[in-house]
C-alpha cells in the first residue's frame, strides 16, 4: 500500500479512537441525570437534532437546498435510532452485563454486512480480534451474565445488529451527509419515546447533565466515529466501539467510586492488547 493510504488509514484510527473515548462518557452522564430510558432518548434525540441543526442547514444550502441521497440518509437515520433506543430500552429490562456482551456482536454483523452487501472481504486478522474481543468482553461479564429478561436480550441483540447495519450503510455512501443523518436520527429517537417519556417534569440538574450529552458529547462523538467510516471498513470501525465496554465503567469508578472487578480490568487489557496488535499489523500491511 502507498504511504498516503497508510496515512489514511492512521487518521481513520485517530478520529474513531477520539469518538469512542468521547462516547464512553455516556453510561456517566445518564447516571448523572438519573432519569429513565425513555427520558433519555428523548431529550438525547431533541438535543442532538438542535446541535446539528445548523450544520445540517448549512450543508443543504451548499447543495442548492436539494438534500442529496435522502433515502441513505433515512435508512442510516432510522438504523441510529433504532439502535440507540433498542440499547437503552435493553439495559432497563435485563442486566447491563447481558447487554454490553450481546453488543459486542456488532462486529461481526458489520463484518458480515459488509461482505453480503458492499462486498468487502475481511481479513483474517480481523476475524481474529472480533473473536478475541469478544472473548474479553464475555470475561469482563462473566460473573453478571444469565439473570437477564428474554426481551431485553432480544431487544439488545436487534440494537447490535441495527448497529452493524449503521457502519456499513456508511461505508456503501461515504459522502452521506453525517449532520443530516444525526438531525434525522435524533427526530427519529424523540418522537417514538414521546408517547412513554415524562420529558417536562424533571429536575434542573437533570437537563442540564442530559443537555451536556446531547448538545456536545453524543453529536460530536457520532460525528467522529462515522467520519472515521470514510477511512476504515465498517468492521474495522465498529471493532473499536468495544473500547467502550472498558472505559465506561472507569469513569463511573471515579466519580462514583465503583471499583471495577479484577474480571474487569483483565478483561479489559485482553481487549486493548488485542486492538493494538490489530491496528499495528493492519498499518504495516499497508506499509509494505
Amino acid at each position: 500500500m502507498s504511504a498516503q493510504q497508510s496515512q489514511s488509514h492512521v487518521r481513520g484510527i485517530l478520529i474513531v479512537v477520539a469518538g469512542v473515548l468521547l462516547i464512553s462518557f455516556d453510561v456517566l452522564l445518564v447516571r448523572l441525570a438519573g432519569v429513565d430510558g425513555w427520558n433519555v432518548s428523548f431529550w438525547r434525540g431533541v438535543f442532538m437534532s438542535l446541535a446539528m441543526a445548523p450544520f445540517c442547514l448549512i450543508g443543504l444550502l451548499r447543495a442548492g437546498g436539494k438534500p442529496e441521497n435522502i433515502r441513505g440518509v433515512l435508512l442510516a437515520a432510522l438504523m441510529m435510532a433504532l439502535s440507540s433506543l433498542g440499547l437503552v430500552l435493553a439495559f432497563t429490562l435485563t442486566r447491563a452485563a447481558n447487554a454490553v456482551v450481546i453488543l459486542s456482536a456488532a462486529p461481526l454483523f458489520a463484518a458480515l454486512f459488509s461482505r453480503w452487501f458492499l462486498g468487502e472481504r475481511c481479513p483474517l486478522r480481523t476475524w481474529l480480534a472480533i473473536l478475541v474481543c469478544m472473548a474479553g468482553v464475555v470475561w469482563v461479564m462473566r460473573g453478571s451474565i444469565g439473570g437477564g429478561d428474554l426481551v431485553g436480550d432480544l431487544l439488545a441483540v436487534v440494537a447490535t445488529v441495527f448497529v452493524g447495519g449503521y457502519f456499513t450503510v456508511f461505508r456503501r455512501y461515504p459522502k452521506l451527509s453525517r449532520s443530516a443523518v444525526i438531525v434525522s436520527g435524533g427526530l427519529m429517537m424523540a418522537l417514538i419515546s414521546l408517547p412513554l417519556a415524562t420529558p417536562f417534569v424533571l429536575s434542573t440538574v437533570s437537563y442540564g447533565w442530559l443537555a451536556l450529552a446531547g448538545f456536545i458529547q453524543m453529536p460530536i462523538a457520532m460525528l467522529l466515529i462515522t467520519v472515521g467510516t470514510r477511512f476504515l471498513p465498517a468492521t474495522e470501525v465498529s471493532l473499536f466501539l468495544l473500547l467502550e465496554t472498558i472505559l465506561a465503567p472507569i469513569w463511573v469508578w471515579m466519580v462514583f467510586a465503583e471499583v471495577p472487578p479484577e474480571a474487569t480490568l483483565a478483561g479489559g487489557v485482553l481487549i486493548l492488547l488485542t486492538l493494538i496488535v490489530h491496528t499495528v499489523v493492519g498499518v504495516m500491511m499497508r506499509e509494505e
